[in-house]
């Protein structure tokens, strides 16, 4: 069973950056594709960014240009750095299968203050 671990949340204005890292443990080698995903108060939770096994991205409209998906195989680890922030960016960031056929983990806060 895959474990996964989301980190690297924080507050920070407009304009500012973070990195979050998403760490899976377990058997991952059927995992095909890995997004992330976030939740707004009040809102449902929408896909944000995904990366294949075979490395490619999409993003979605509101974040194309200003996030950046990649992984680490070694590590197990995918990342997601968000530039210029928005504080429409403000939500729980989770990360799961494109299909999210995982257990959801804890998620991360982020929040971008005006």
């Amino acid at each position: 069973q895959v474990h996964l671990v989301e980190s690297g949340g924080g507050l920070v204005q407009t304009g500012g950056s973070l990195r979050l890292s998403c760490a899976a443990s377990g058997s991952i080698f059927s995992i095909w594709s890995m997004g992330w995903y976030r939740q707004a108060p009040g809102k449902q939770r929408e896909l944000v960014a995904i990366i294949t096994r075979g490395g490619s991205t999409n993003y979605a409209d509101s974040v194309k240009g200003r996030f950046t998906i990649s992984r680490d195989n070694a590590k197990n680890t995918w990342y997601l750095q968000m530039n210029s922030l928005k504080p429409e960016d403000t939500a729980v960031y989770y990360c799961n299968t494109g299909l999210r056929s995982l257990n959801w983990g804890q998620g991360t806060q982020v929040t971008v203050s005006s």
